[in-house]
């Protein structure tokens, strides 16, 4: 039996659908959360996957528990399971 991986993609998409939410911008987003944009640009897109750390001061930033993205990413793996 295979080790599963988590799709990039999929984490990133989740980030992103947070920002758009909350109606905020690459920019500011990255700016609030101390990373690059171009850092930012490329976890959504599934380019990169984000550090716990990263993570954590990304749903900082989005005024969200870091608990509510991981759960909604795992919402996002049964549904295309």
């Amino acid at each position: 039996m295979g080790v599963q991986q988590l799709d990039p993609v999929l984490v990133g998409t989740v980030i992103a659908r947070y920002r758009l939410q909350r109606g905020i911008t690459q920019e500011v987003l990255s700016g609030l959360s101390d990373i690059g944009r171009t850092h930012l640009s490329a976890i959504e897109r599934g380019e990169r996957k984000p550090t716990l750390e990263t993570l954590y001061r990304i749903s900082n930033a989005l005024d969200v528990p870091m608990s509510e993205i991981v759960l909604a990413i795992e919402r996002e793996i049964a549904a295309n399971a």
